[in-house]
């Protein structure tokens, strides 16, 4: 099966050697996905729902462009600095895949690699037909 590597342009594509998103046959498994506008800045700081909803958008533009979209998602996985605020990103993850009902793992960790997130998103989805 031919590979699909999306890259959106980012700082850490080429820093780390990374690709927002991996396509091989229907599957596209999107990168952990942090709330970073075009120059890599953090959106949203402090606010872990803008930030969710950022980080949401990016994964539907990686979708798009390895040839699928949040229609297609089965896996969500949810990273929080602080698992209290579960219930705001889970509002945001609704508007975005919440139609189709993917499965979800959420768990706290202890930051990342910018103290301003509060978040990151990982999506793997399987296109169909």
């Amino acid at each position: 099966m031919e590979r699909q590597n999306v890259l959106l342009g980012t700082p850490n594509e080429e820093l780390i050697g990374l690709s927002r998103a991996v396509r091989v046959g229907p599957y596209v498994c999107v990168a952990g996905t942090a709330p970073l506008d075009g120059e890599g800045r953090t959106v949203g700081v402090g606010d872990v729902a803008a930030q969710a909803r950022r980080c949401y958008e990016i994964v539907a533009d990686a979708l798009e462009r390895a040839g699928a979209s949040l229609d297609d998602v089965v896996r969500t996985r949810t990273m929080l600095t602080d698992a209290s605020t579960f219930r705001e990103v889970a509002m945001i993850r609704k508007e975005f895949v919440g139609h189709v009902k993917p499965v979800d793992t959420i768990v706290e960790v202890s930051g990342f690699i910018d103290p301003d997130w509060l978040i990151e998103i990982e999506v793997d989805a399987i296109v169909a037909g």
